[in-house]
């Protein structure tokens, strides 16, 4: 575990962070400009009967480059509005406490303050989103606020703080902004190819290789979506929960507020899947993330709540027997 929590320093995951940012805008781009050019290819008849001019290439890179531009800018609030997020009211008494602890662990961290938000949600859950600290939002489902006392509350708001630290919200939110777009374009895509096969310019010859990698590319479109949010590696959350420990003083703060979140009944439903990574727990309570190896590392969002926890008691210098009986 040690290795883990060990692999980066704070600096250097920030800088990770920034070029992996640009990474998967330009492989967005890179992305959207390859369907475009099959579309040109099978349906246009690219580089037949003196047709060169590239105009679903030409347009899907423009769009494509448009909404990276526009993920990045703004898609910390497409975010908030696709979870039916709502600002804080310091009238309200949950709120305001909310607030307050936000305040303390901007102290803490020497942060900007984030804006705070609530989703309306009974499931307890939290995240941060934003594309850099002084361009930031804390946003906590009232589940929370209902289910964690005070200090458990303080330990998870300090983990989103240390996300928002590393520049993890950059590259989960652009990556958030992405997977949705993503999944429409090849969902149109496949909804053409489903009633226009045959029909394009190369539906007889079907075009050969580079229209079979065309035609897989949309099929496993959601795929690549989901290889896109594990760049949020899991090792980003144990990374946070050490800062969050950092920060408060209290690993076993965060552990306890990690059991009660594990022990959720239901999924949070106001938060789909695009943006499931960003949740301090998995939102959609899939049996992935509770899992080891291979196929979790590649699938799942989340490490397993148990080895954080026990990573935490760690921290307090409390391990396996005594975590156990905890």
């Amino acid at each position: 575990m040690a290795s883990q929590l060990t692999a980066r320093n704070i600096y250097e995951q920030q800088a990770h962070n920034k070029r992996s940012t640009w990474l998967v805008m330009f492989g967005f781009v890179l992305f959207l400009g390859f369907l475009g050019f099959g579309f040109d290819y099978y349906y246009l008849g690219l580089f037949e009967d003196g047709f060169y001019f590239p105009i679903g290439t030409i347009i899907a890179v423009i769009f494509g480059s448009g909404m990276a531009v526009s993920s990045y800018i703004n898609g910390a609030k497409s975010v908030l509005t696709a979870t039916g997020a709502v600002p804080a009211d310091p009238s309200n008494p949950a709120d305001r406490t909310l607030i307050n602890v936000v305040e303390e662990m901007t102290i803490a961290s020497g942060l900007p303050k984030p804006q705070v938000y609530i989703v309306t949600d009974e499931d307890p859950n939290a995240f941060a989103t934003g594309r850099d600290p002084a361009h930031s939002y804390i946003v906590v489902t009232q589940g929370l606020l209902d289910t964690l006392n005070r200090e458990e509350l303080q330990a998870v708001i300090a983990h989103e703080m240390s996300h928002i630290r590393n520049f993890d919200i950059r590259l989960m939110t652009v990556v958030a902004a992405f997977v949705g777009s993503i999944l429409l374009l090849s969902d149109g895509a496949r909804r053409s190819v489903r009633f226009g096969v045959g029909t394009g310019r190369r539906g007889r010859s079907k075009g050969g290789i580079l229209i079979i990698v065309w035609l897989i590319a949309i099929v496993l479109a959601p795929l690549v979506t989901q290889m896109m949010a594990m760049l949020v590696s899991r090792k980003r959350e144990y990374l946070a929960d050490a800062s969050s420990a950092e920060l408060t003083r209290n690993p076993l703060g965060l552990a306890s507020a990690l059991r009660k979140l594990e022990s959720a009944s239901s999924p949070t439903a106001s938060i789909k899947r695009g943006a499931a990574h960003l949740c301090i727990v998995d939102p959609l309570g899939r049996n992935i993330n509770s899992r080891e190896g291979f196929a979790a590392e590649l699938f799942g969002t989340h490490p397993p709540i148990e080895k954080r926890v026990l990573a935490l008691h760690a921290m307090a210098y409390q391990y396996k027997s005594d975590a156990t009986s905890a």
